[in-house]
């Protein structure tokens, strides 16, 4: 507080019957409210089920994804084809750490 503002609002200033409202008005900072470990809604285990079975699928994918890139550079290299599946792949590998860390990147941000 400024030194100005300390004696306007000290007890021994004329003008503290004044400004005696702006600080008892004045709402006091409450911090963070904790809200713990929570309490899963009714329904909570059908939603777990219905995540499990998107993580599922997308594992899945993944692994496909990675099998699909591979099936392109055998059939591109009996041809003689270029080397350009590196992008893919990288796409893929992107997704799989996407996959794999979902859940750890959640619990960060929550």
């Amino acid at each position: 507080m400024s030194s100005l503002l300390a004696t306007v609002l000290s007890d021994a200033s004329p003008y503290a019957a004044h400004f005696a409202h702006l600080t008892a008005a004045v709402p006091q900072p409450s911090g963070v409210p904790d809200v713990g470990g929570g309490e899963a809604p009714p329904g909570a285990d059908d939603l777990l089920k219905v995540l499990r079975w998107v993580a599922w699928s997308v594992t899945a994918l993944c692994v496909g994804g990675i099998l699909s890139v591979a099936a392109r550079m055998a059939i591109d290299h009996s041809r003689g084809g270029s080397r350009e599946h590196a992008r893919g792949l990288s796409f893929v590998l992107g997704a799989c750490m996407l996959v794999g860390s979902a859940s750890g990147i959640v619990g960060a941000l929550i």
